[in-house]
């Protein structure tokens, strides 16, 4: 058996019943056990993922694991993660009532992808590939909306660009949830031609890379 592991979590209550709780260095991974051999892109698998995943997130904020890390034993995990473990633990510690939500909109003008056979060198085709997702942008007035709306409602934001798209990560607290929601709405009333998706609650995923929180 081998189990597929979901997230970081404080406390083992956070995890128990909705998924196997592996303890490690004081935290404890959720985990879902099955057969070596099933295959991790099988949809069944993934599905079952997704649910644990929204289980656990009601039950408690956690740190989401990339999908597709999998571990044999308490001690495999323990070795792949020695190096997070402390920085998992302020992360939990500190944003214990806090979640993520994303709101994601099309670019005024999607960026044009570089010629990677224009480039001496790939380094300076990675250059360019990263000048380019920095021109993308949100509608102006569509982001200085959201900016207005949504912005003061996150104890932390942060814009993040593709070559097609412009997506705000916001890390919220989960009193403010229903506040969040709203300002969605009214940015829906005030915008209707511009097509937007607000999503979430998620757990900790991209402020859990983020060194400055």
């Amino acid at each position: 058996m081998k189990s597929v592991i979901i997230g970081a979590h404080l406390h083992r209550t956070d995890i128990e019943p909705e998924a196997a709780a592996i303890p490690v260095a004081g935290l404890f991974l959720s985990a879902i056990e099955v057969a070596d051999d099933q295959p991790l892109g099988d949809r069944d698998l993934l599905l079952r993922v997704a649910s644990a995943r929204a289980r656990l997130l009601d039950r408690a904020t956690f740190i989401a694991i990339r999908y597709g890390f999998s571990v044999h034993t308490q001690q495999e995990a323990a070795t792949k993660c020695v190096d997070r473990i402390d920085r998992w633990r302020e992360l939990l510690s500190a944003h214990r009532d806090e979640v993520e939500m994303t709101l994601k909109v099309a670019a005024s003008a999607p960026a044009t992808r570089p010629d990677r056979h224009a480039f001496a060198s790939g380094g300076d085709y990675l250059r360019a590939l990263q000048r380019s997702a920095r021109a993308v942008d949100a509608d102006p007035s569509f982001r200085a909306a959201v900016e207005r709306l949504l912005v003061p409602l996150a104890v932390r934001s942060r814009w993040l660009r593709e070559t097609s798209s412009v997506e705000l990560a916001m890390l919220v607290r989960r009193a403010d949830l229903n506040r969040v929601r709203d300002a969605g709405e009214q940015l829906r009333s005030e915008f209707p031609a511009v097509p937007f998706l607000l999503s979430g609650p998620w757990p900790l995923e991209v402020f859990a890379d983020d060194d400055h929180q």
